[in-house]
């Protein structure tokens, strides 16, 4: 079924549930980099995650990009939506929490290269033990020399209020978004484990 909608990921899920996820969105985002507007920061020590989501951001507005999204909620079949007019910045909002350049993660992460087929680098950056405010498990960067084509990352977090696991993935060609794809779990206190999916393509 196709539809028409908003671009925002919990406004595509069923009304029953939506307050819900937006809730535990909103604990998350305490938890988050605060996006494009944050403060610059020394020079990065791992990936730029965070400049280039900025970037992408920049480029997909400036060209007005539509994106062709799917969403699952629970056990649900998916829904299809084109947004043919979206708010980037608010789109790839939750791609800033795979920044793993915050000053009190420096050196929290082990890093491991391996040389890929057709010139291609992956570079994998993996949490140590002993780091509670490093909520990326890990982090893996395909790049073809400076060029990304491809992050995917593993966030994990947990208080007294909510535990959550999620998976990002964004895809990239010719130094332009084409792919991304967001997978996870929420429990709330009180409430069952909600799991999700969403994953858009850029037109």
């Amino acid at each position: 079924m196709r539809k028409r909608g908003r671009t925002k990921w919990g406004r595509l899920l069923p009304n029953p549930n939506r307050a819900w996820l937006l809730a535990g969105a909103g604990l998350l985002a305490g938890c988050g980099d605060a996006g494009p507007g944050a403060p610059a920061a020394r020079r990065p020590l791992y990936f730029d995650v965070k400049g280039l989501v900025t970037q992408q951001v920049v480029q997909l507005a400036q060209r007005k990009a539509a994106v062709t999204k799917h969403v699952s909620l629970r056990d649900n079949a998916p829904e299809t939506v084109r947004v043919p007019a979206v708010k980037w910045a608010d789109e790839l909002q939750i791609f800033f929490q795979a920044d793993i350049n915050k000053a009190a993660l420096r050196g929290a992460y082990a890093v491991d290269s391996v040389a890929l087929p057709g010139g291609l680098l992956r570079r994998t950056y993996t949490r140590l033990p002993g780091q509670p405010n490093a909520p990326v498990a890990r982090l893996m960067v395909v790049q073809q020399g400076a060029v990304a084509q491809e992050i995917a990352a593993t966030i994990v977090q947990s208080n007294a209020l909510f535990s959550t696991s999620k998976q990002l993935r964004f895809q990239l060609q010719n130094g332009q978004l084409r792919n991304y794809e967001v997978m996870g779990t929420q429990k709330l206190v009180l409430f069952d484990t909600l799991r999700y999916s969403a994953a858009g393509q850029v037109e």
